[in-house]
Protein backbone atom coordinates (compact mmCIF):
# COMPACT_ATOMS: atom_id res chain seq x y z
CA UNK A 1 0.00 0.00 0.00
CA UNK A 2 1.46 2.83 -1.05
CA UNK A 3 0.68 6.39 1.57
CA UNK A 4 0.64 9.80 1.34
CA UNK A 5 0.11 13.05 3.18
CA UNK A 6 -1.55 15.92 2.22
CA UNK A 7 -3.76 18.26 4.75
CA UNK A 8 -7.13 17.69 3.01
CA UNK A 9 -8.94 14.54 1.87
CA UNK A 10 -12.06 15.38 -0.84
CA UNK A 11 -13.88 12.51 -1.21
CA UNK A 12 -16.04 12.80 -3.81
CA UNK A 13 -15.91 15.06 -6.90
CA UNK A 14 -19.19 16.29 -7.29
CA UNK A 15 -20.36 20.02 -7.05
CA UNK A 16 -20.05 19.86 -3.36
CA UNK A 17 -16.01 18.02 -3.63
CA UNK A 18 -14.78 20.27 -6.52
CA UNK A 19 -16.04 23.44 -5.14
CA UNK A 20 -14.76 22.63 -1.62
CA UNK A 21 -11.29 21.41 -3.39
CA UNK A 22 -11.21 24.54 -5.75
CA UNK A 23 -11.75 27.18 -2.39
CA UNK A 24 -9.52 25.49 -0.29
CA UNK A 25 -6.82 25.56 -2.69
CA UNK A 26 -7.03 29.18 -3.35
CA UNK A 27 -6.21 29.42 0.40
CA UNK A 28 -2.99 27.55 0.06
CA UNK A 29 -4.62 24.58 1.56
CA UNK A 30 -3.13 21.53 -0.03
CA UNK A 31 -6.23 19.28 -0.78
CA UNK A 32 -6.37 15.92 -2.74
CA UNK A 33 -9.64 15.08 -4.48
CA UNK A 34 -10.61 11.20 -5.00
CA UNK A 35 -13.17 10.67 -7.72
CA UNK A 36 -13.91 7.37 -8.16
CA UNK A 37 -14.63 7.48 -12.37
CA UNK A 38 -12.15 8.39 -15.09
CA UNK A 39 -14.32 11.63 -16.22
CA UNK A 40 -17.61 13.45 -15.51
CA UNK A 41 -19.81 12.32 -17.81
CA UNK A 42 -23.00 10.96 -16.47
CA UNK A 43 -26.47 11.32 -17.78
CA UNK A 44 -29.45 12.84 -15.63
CA UNK A 45 -27.69 14.07 -12.66
CA UNK A 46 -29.11 17.41 -11.31
CA UNK A 47 -27.76 20.37 -13.59
CA UNK A 48 -29.55 23.44 -12.11
CA UNK A 49 -27.26 26.40 -10.93
CA UNK A 50 -29.36 28.60 -8.59
CA UNK A 51 -28.73 32.45 -8.32
CA UNK A 52 -27.04 32.00 -5.40
CA UNK A 53 -24.14 29.62 -6.95
CA UNK A 54 -24.06 32.34 -9.79
CA UNK A 55 -23.39 34.71 -7.19
CA UNK A 56 -20.78 32.71 -5.90
CA UNK A 57 -19.15 32.67 -9.08
CA UNK A 58 -19.00 36.82 -9.44
CA UNK A 59 -17.72 36.57 -6.11
CA UNK A 60 -15.01 34.88 -7.64
CA UNK A 61 -14.63 36.64 -10.30
CA UNK A 62 -15.08 33.66 -12.31
CA UNK A 63 -18.64 34.21 -13.50
CA UNK A 64 -18.28 35.92 -17.19
CA UNK A 65 -15.98 32.49 -18.15
CA UNK A 66 -18.33 30.16 -16.40
CA UNK A 67 -21.49 31.68 -18.53
CA UNK A 68 -20.12 30.86 -21.52
CA UNK A 69 -20.64 27.06 -20.91
CA UNK A 70 -23.52 25.91 -22.56
CA UNK A 71 -26.65 26.28 -20.69
CA UNK A 72 -30.62 27.81 -20.85
CA UNK A 73 -32.24 30.06 -18.61
CA UNK A 74 -35.62 29.96 -16.68
CA UNK A 75 -36.90 32.75 -15.56
CA UNK A 76 -40.21 31.43 -14.22
CA UNK A 77 -41.64 27.44 -13.00
CA UNK A 78 -45.24 27.30 -14.02
CA UNK A 79 -47.31 24.49 -12.71
CA UNK A 80 -50.36 23.49 -15.18
CA UNK A 81 -53.01 20.93 -13.62
CA UNK A 82 -56.09 20.40 -15.35
CA UNK A 83 -57.58 23.29 -13.11
CA UNK A 84 -55.38 25.62 -14.74
CA UNK A 85 -51.51 27.05 -14.91
CA UNK A 86 -49.94 28.59 -12.09
CA UNK A 87 -46.76 30.57 -12.06
CA UNK A 88 -45.53 29.39 -9.08
CA UNK A 89 -42.01 30.87 -8.83
CA UNK A 90 -40.84 34.14 -10.78
CA UNK A 91 -37.20 34.30 -10.39
CA UNK A 92 -37.50 37.85 -12.15
CA UNK A 93 -38.37 39.15 -9.36
CA UNK A 94 -35.69 38.05 -6.24
CA UNK A 95 -33.21 40.77 -7.83
CA UNK A 96 -29.56 40.77 -8.26
CA UNK A 97 -27.63 39.61 -11.24
CA UNK A 98 -28.90 36.59 -11.67
CA UNK A 99 -32.75 36.33 -11.58
CA UNK A 100 -32.90 32.51 -13.40
CA UNK A 101 -32.25 29.21 -13.17
CA UNK A 102 -29.29 28.33 -14.93
CA UNK A 103 -29.86 25.00 -16.68
CA UNK A 104 -26.50 23.70 -17.10
CA UNK A 105 -25.01 20.00 -17.79
CA UNK A 106 -23.31 18.93 -14.56
CA UNK A 107 -20.02 17.65 -16.39
CA UNK A 108 -19.70 20.72 -17.92
CA UNK A 109 -19.56 22.34 -14.28
CA UNK A 110 -17.50 19.94 -12.66
CA UNK A 111 -14.72 20.62 -15.53
CA UNK A 112 -15.14 23.96 -15.17
CA UNK A 113 -14.10 23.70 -11.61
CA UNK A 114 -11.41 21.31 -11.89
CA UNK A 115 -9.71 23.34 -14.23
CA UNK A 116 -9.78 26.10 -12.13
CA UNK A 117 -8.70 24.43 -9.16
CA UNK A 118 -5.73 22.99 -10.69
CA UNK A 119 -4.06 26.46 -11.24
CA UNK A 120 -3.21 26.41 -7.55
CA UNK A 121 -0.18 24.09 -7.08
CA UNK A 122 -1.88 22.83 -3.80
CA UNK A 123 -4.69 21.27 -5.83
CA UNK A 124 -4.57 17.16 -6.97
CA UNK A 125 -7.22 15.76 -8.49
CA UNK A 126 -6.98 11.53 -8.47
CA UNK A 127 -9.43 10.04 -11.03
CA UNK A 128 -10.37 6.42 -10.76
CA UNK A 129 -9.69 6.50 -7.29
CA UNK A 130 -12.39 4.92 -5.06
CA UNK A 131 -12.13 5.67 -1.25
CA UNK A 132 -13.11 2.34 0.46
CA UNK A 133 -12.55 3.43 4.01
CA UNK A 134 -11.46 5.23 6.58
CA UNK A 135 -8.07 4.93 8.18
CA UNK A 136 -9.39 5.16 12.17
CA UNK A 137 -7.13 5.12 15.17
CA UNK A 138 -8.49 5.31 18.40
CA UNK A 139 -11.32 6.87 17.42
CA UNK A 140 -9.71 9.48 15.02
CA UNK A 141 -10.44 9.47 11.50
CA UNK A 142 -7.04 10.01 10.15
CA UNK A 143 -7.24 9.55 5.90
CA UNK A 144 -8.96 7.32 3.70
CA UNK A 145 -7.97 4.09 1.70
CA UNK A 146 -8.43 3.65 -1.72
CA UNK A 147 -8.21 1.56 -4.32
CA UNK A 148 -6.19 3.45 -7.73
CA UNK A 149 -4.83 1.80 -11.34
CA UNK A 150 -1.84 2.09 -9.79
CA UNK A 151 -2.52 -0.11 -6.66
CA UNK A 152 -3.95 0.65 -3.27
CA UNK A 153 -3.29 3.93 -2.13
CA UNK A 154 -3.06 5.41 2.04
CA UNK A 155 -3.96 8.75 2.21
CA UNK A 156 -3.31 10.36 5.89
CA UNK A 157 -4.92 13.72 6.33
CA UNK A 158 -5.43 16.59 8.83
CA UNK A 159 -9.40 16.37 7.83
CA UNK A 160 -11.58 14.34 5.42
CA UNK A 161 -14.37 15.75 3.91
CA UNK A 162 -17.08 13.71 2.50
CA UNK A 163 -18.78 14.68 -0.44
CA UNK A 164 -19.57 10.86 -2.01
CA UNK A 165 -23.04 11.16 -2.23
CA UNK A 166 -26.29 9.55 -0.89
CA UNK A 167 -24.48 5.97 -0.48
CA UNK A 168 -21.46 7.64 1.08
CA UNK A 169 -19.21 4.94 2.10
CA UNK A 170 -16.93 7.46 4.17
CA UNK A 171 -20.19 7.88 6.18
CA UNK A 172 -20.79 4.39 6.47
CA UNK A 173 -17.25 3.31 7.31
CA UNK A 174 -17.76 5.88 10.51
CA UNK A 175 -20.56 4.31 11.87
CA UNK A 176 -22.66 7.53 10.69
CA UNK A 177 -26.81 6.34 10.12
CA UNK A 178 -28.83 9.13 8.70
CA UNK A 179 -32.80 9.58 9.82
CA UNK A 180 -34.95 8.54 7.09
CA UNK A 181 -37.78 10.65 5.94
CA UNK A 182 -40.73 9.47 3.43
CA UNK A 183 -39.76 10.52 -0.06
CA UNK A 184 -43.00 11.97 -2.14
CA UNK A 185 -42.14 10.19 -5.33
CA UNK A 186 -39.92 8.54 -7.50
CA UNK A 187 -38.41 9.83 -11.40
CA UNK A 188 -37.78 7.76 -14.02
CA UNK A 189 -35.40 9.83 -16.86
CA UNK A 190 -35.05 10.11 -20.45
CA UNK A 191 -33.92 12.40 -23.44
CA UNK A 192 -36.62 13.53 -26.00
CA UNK A 193 -35.77 15.16 -29.01
CA UNK A 194 -37.00 19.03 -29.27
CA UNK A 195 -37.82 21.05 -32.45
CA UNK A 196 -36.29 24.19 -33.10
CA UNK A 197 -38.70 26.98 -30.62
CA UNK A 198 -40.61 24.45 -29.36
CA UNK A 199 -41.63 25.64 -25.78
CA UNK A 200 -43.35 23.44 -22.74
CA UNK A 201 -44.49 24.53 -19.74
CA UNK A 202 -41.88 23.20 -17.12
CA UNK A 203 -44.31 21.00 -14.78
CA UNK A 204 -47.53 19.68 -15.92
CA UNK A 205 -49.83 17.24 -13.81
CA UNK A 206 -52.41 15.09 -14.71
CA UNK A 207 -53.39 11.59 -14.40
CA UNK A 208 -50.86 9.57 -11.71
CA UNK A 209 -48.18 11.13 -12.91
CA UNK A 210 -46.13 14.52 -13.50
CA UNK A 211 -44.37 15.74 -16.30
CA UNK A 212 -41.47 18.06 -15.99
CA UNK A 213 -39.41 19.13 -19.28
CA UNK A 214 -35.91 21.04 -19.23
CA UNK A 215 -35.07 22.26 -22.81
CA UNK A 216 -31.48 21.38 -23.15
CA UNK A 217 -31.50 23.00 -26.66
CA UNK A 218 -31.78 20.32 -28.99
CA UNK A 219 -33.27 18.30 -26.49
CA UNK A 220 -35.41 18.09 -23.90
CA UNK A 221 -34.63 16.71 -20.65
CA UNK A 222 -37.60 14.73 -19.07
CA UNK A 223 -38.23 13.65 -15.73
CA UNK A 224 -41.79 11.81 -15.21
CA UNK A 225 -42.73 11.60 -11.68
CA UNK A 226 -44.52 8.75 -10.37
CA UNK A 227 -45.52 7.83 -7.00
CA UNK A 228 -43.08 6.64 -4.36
CA UNK A 229 -42.17 3.03 -4.93
CA UNK A 230 -44.81 2.58 -7.81
CA UNK A 231 -42.06 1.60 -10.73
CA UNK A 232 -43.49 -2.27 -11.26
CA UNK A 233 -47.12 -0.85 -11.44
CA UNK A 234 -45.31 1.52 -14.00
CA UNK A 235 -43.67 -0.97 -16.20
CA UNK A 236 -46.66 -3.31 -15.59
CA UNK A 237 -48.97 -0.80 -17.73
CA UNK A 238 -46.79 -1.16 -20.73
CA UNK A 239 -44.55 1.53 -22.36
CA UNK A 240 -47.25 2.30 -23.88
CA UNK A 241 -48.88 4.44 -21.37
CA UNK A 242 -45.75 6.52 -20.98
CA UNK A 243 -45.67 7.61 -24.57
CA UNK A 244 -49.03 8.37 -24.64
CA UNK A 245 -48.83 10.44 -21.06
CA UNK A 246 -46.16 12.27 -22.46
CA UNK A 247 -47.84 12.42 -25.87
CA UNK A 248 -50.72 14.16 -24.24
CA UNK A 249 -48.45 17.13 -23.01
CA UNK A 250 -47.90 18.62 -26.23
CA UNK A 251 -47.76 18.44 -29.94
CA UNK A 252 -46.03 15.76 -31.51
CA UNK A 253 -44.57 14.74 -28.24
CA UNK A 254 -46.18 11.19 -29.19
CA UNK A 255 -44.63 10.41 -32.38
CA UNK A 256 -41.45 11.18 -30.93
CA UNK A 257 -41.85 8.74 -27.88
CA UNK A 258 -42.86 6.43 -30.69
CA UNK A 259 -39.61 6.99 -32.47
CA UNK A 260 -37.05 7.70 -29.46
CA UNK A 261 -38.25 5.57 -26.46
CA UNK A 262 -38.09 1.84 -27.47
CA UNK A 263 -37.96 -0.11 -24.68
CA UNK A 264 -37.50 0.93 -20.69
CA UNK A 265 -34.08 0.38 -21.49
CA UNK A 266 -34.20 4.26 -22.78
CA UNK A 267 -35.77 4.96 -19.21
CA UNK A 268 -33.53 5.66 -16.00
CA UNK A 269 -35.32 5.02 -12.85
CA UNK A 270 -33.96 7.46 -9.81
CA UNK A 271 -35.08 5.97 -6.46
CA UNK A 272 -35.78 9.33 -4.33
CA UNK A 273 -34.16 9.26 -1.09
CA UNK A 274 -34.43 11.62 2.21
CA UNK A 275 -32.46 11.54 5.05
CA UNK A 276 -30.44 13.97 7.07
CA UNK A 277 -27.20 12.86 9.96
CA UNK A 278 -27.97 14.02 13.29
CA UNK A 279 -24.49 14.29 13.21
CA UNK A 280 -22.37 15.36 10.21
CA UNK A 281 -18.60 14.88 12.01
CA UNK A 282 -16.42 12.56 13.43
CA UNK A 283 -12.81 13.42 15.16
CA UNK A 284 -10.97 14.15 11.79
CA UNK A 285 -14.44 14.05 9.17
CA UNK A 286 -16.59 16.15 7.73
CA UNK A 287 -19.85 15.16 5.71
CA UNK A 288 -21.22 17.47 3.02
CA UNK A 289 -23.85 17.57 0.78
CA UNK A 290 -25.85 14.65 -0.51
CA UNK A 291 -23.60 12.48 2.24
CA UNK A 292 -24.75 14.51 5.30
CA UNK A 293 -28.48 15.18 3.67
CA UNK A 294 -30.22 13.28 0.50
CA UNK A 295 -32.68 15.67 -0.89
CA UNK A 296 -35.47 15.27 -3.03
CA UNK A 297 -35.40 16.07 -6.67
CA UNK A 298 -38.04 19.16 -6.44
CA UNK A 299 -36.92 22.23 -7.33
CA UNK A 300 -33.25 20.87 -8.10
CA UNK A 301 -32.29 22.18 -4.30
CA UNK A 302 -29.72 19.41 -3.56
CA UNK A 303 -26.85 20.77 -5.75
CA UNK A 304 -27.20 24.22 -4.52
CA UNK A 305 -27.11 23.21 -0.58
CA UNK A 306 -24.10 20.99 -1.76
CA UNK A 307 -22.52 23.89 -3.16
CA UNK A 308 -24.02 25.64 -0.03
CA UNK A 309 -22.12 23.22 2.28
CA UNK A 310 -18.70 23.74 0.57
CA UNK A 311 -18.68 27.45 0.78
CA UNK A 312 -19.29 26.96 4.42
CA UNK A 313 -16.58 24.37 5.27
CA UNK A 314 -13.60 26.05 3.31
CA UNK A 315 -14.82 29.63 4.96
CA UNK A 316 -14.58 27.73 8.71
CA UNK A 317 -12.33 24.89 7.92
CA UNK A 318 -9.64 26.58 5.34
CA UNK A 319 -7.87 29.00 8.03
CA UNK A 320 -7.43 26.44 10.31
CA UNK A 321 -5.95 23.89 8.01
CA UNK A 322 -3.80 26.96 6.69
CA UNK A 323 -2.31 27.71 10.33
CA UNK A 324 -1.43 23.87 10.99
CA UNK A 325 -3.68 22.65 12.15
CA UNK A 326 -6.22 19.91 12.85
CA UNK A 327 -9.82 21.05 12.58
CA UNK A 328 -11.01 20.44 15.88
CA UNK A 329 -14.41 18.75 16.62
CA UNK A 330 -15.38 22.54 17.53
CA UNK A 331 -14.41 23.40 13.98
CA UNK A 332 -16.67 20.46 12.45
CA UNK A 333 -19.49 21.15 14.64
CA UNK A 334 -19.59 24.78 12.89
CA UNK A 335 -20.22 23.87 9.96
CA UNK A 336 -23.34 21.52 10.77
CA UNK A 337 -24.86 24.13 12.48
CA UNK A 338 -24.23 27.00 10.09
CA UNK A 339 -25.90 24.30 7.77
CA UNK A 340 -28.49 22.31 9.48
CA UNK A 341 -31.24 25.11 9.43
CA UNK A 342 -31.37 25.63 6.07
CA UNK A 343 -31.70 21.84 5.17
CA UNK A 344 -34.16 21.17 7.61
CA UNK A 345 -36.66 23.94 5.79
CA UNK A 346 -35.71 22.55 2.53
CA UNK A 347 -36.48 19.40 3.88
CA UNK A 348 -40.02 20.06 5.69
CA UNK A 349 -40.92 21.67 2.19
CA UNK A 350 -40.07 18.79 0.10
CA UNK A 351 -41.45 16.03 2.49
CA UNK A 352 -44.67 18.19 3.74
CA UNK A 353 -45.67 21.19 2.37
CA UNK A 354 -44.91 19.79 -1.53
CA UNK A 355 -45.94 16.75 -0.81
CA UNK A 356 -49.78 16.42 -2.94
CA UNK A 357 -47.80 18.42 -5.81
CA UNK A 358 -47.02 14.30 -6.78
CA UNK A 359 -49.35 12.05 -7.29
CA UNK A 360 -50.36 9.52 -4.80
CA UNK A 361 -51.72 6.55 -7.12
CA UNK A 362 -52.13 5.87 -10.36
CA UNK A 363 -55.55 6.34 -10.99
CA UNK A 364 -56.15 9.57 -9.37
CA UNK A 365 -55.48 13.05 -10.56
CA UNK A 366 -53.48 15.51 -9.56
CA UNK A 367 -55.64 18.62 -8.53
CA UNK A 368 -54.05 21.71 -8.33
CA UNK A 369 -51.74 21.26 -5.48
CA UNK A 370 -52.22 23.33 -2.04
CA UNK A 371 -48.81 25.47 -2.68
CA UNK A 372 -49.84 26.04 -6.11
CA UNK A 373 -53.35 27.33 -5.40
CA UNK A 374 -52.24 29.91 -2.19
CA UNK A 375 -49.80 31.26 -4.97
CA UNK A 376 -52.68 31.31 -7.12
CA UNK A 377 -54.82 33.07 -4.78
CA UNK A 378 -51.64 35.22 -3.57
CA UNK A 379 -49.79 36.14 -6.65
CA UNK A 380 -46.82 38.21 -5.06
CA UNK A 381 -45.80 34.89 -3.00
CA UNK A 382 -44.07 33.50 -6.44
CA UNK A 383 -41.38 36.18 -5.42
CA UNK A 384 -40.82 34.39 -1.99
CA UNK A 385 -41.16 30.83 -3.23
CA UNK A 386 -38.33 31.64 -6.29
CA UNK A 387 -36.55 33.45 -3.60
CA UNK A 388 -36.43 30.26 -1.66
CA UNK A 389 -35.58 27.74 -4.09
CA UNK A 390 -32.90 29.84 -5.56
CA UNK A 391 -31.37 31.61 -2.74
CA UNK A 392 -32.98 30.13 0.39
CA UNK A 393 -31.82 30.32 3.82
CA UNK A 394 -27.95 31.60 4.80
CA UNK A 395 -27.09 31.67 1.80
CA UNK A 396 -23.17 31.55 1.80
CA UNK A 397 -20.37 33.96 0.74
CA UNK A 398 -17.43 33.44 -0.27
CA UNK A 399 -14.94 34.28 2.60
CA UNK A 400 -11.73 36.74 2.08
CA UNK A 401 -9.44 34.46 2.10
CA UNK A 402 -11.05 32.56 -0.87
CA UNK A 403 -12.31 35.79 -2.78
CA UNK A 404 -8.38 37.00 -2.55
CA UNK A 405 -7.69 33.97 -4.18
CA UNK A 406 -4.01 34.73 -5.65
CA UNK A 407 -2.33 32.12 -2.89
CA UNK A 408 -0.49 30.49 -5.51
CA UNK A 409 -1.78 30.70 -8.90
CA UNK A 410 -0.64 29.43 -11.71
CA UNK A 411 -2.38 30.41 -14.39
Amino acid sequence: MHTEYTRCVVVGGGPAGMMAGLLLARQGVEVVVLEKHGDFLRDFRGDTVHPSTLRLMEELGLIHEFLELPHSRVTTISVETPAGRTDFADFSKIGGNYPYIAFMPQWDVLDFLARKAKQYPGFRLIQNAEATELVREGGEVLGVRATTPQGPLELRADVVIAADGRHSAMRSSAGLQPAVSQAPMDVLWFRLSRKPDERLTFLHTAQGFVLITIDRGTYWQMAYVIPQGAYETVQAEGIERLRADVGAVGEGLGARMEEEIRSWDDVKLLTVRVDRLRTWHRPGLLCIGDAAHAMSPAGGVGINLAVQDAVAAARILGPVLRAGRAPSRQDLNKVQKRRELPVRAVQLAQVHMLADLYPKDRQATVERPLAARIVRRFPFLNRWTAWFIGVGLRSEHIGKAAKAGAVGATG
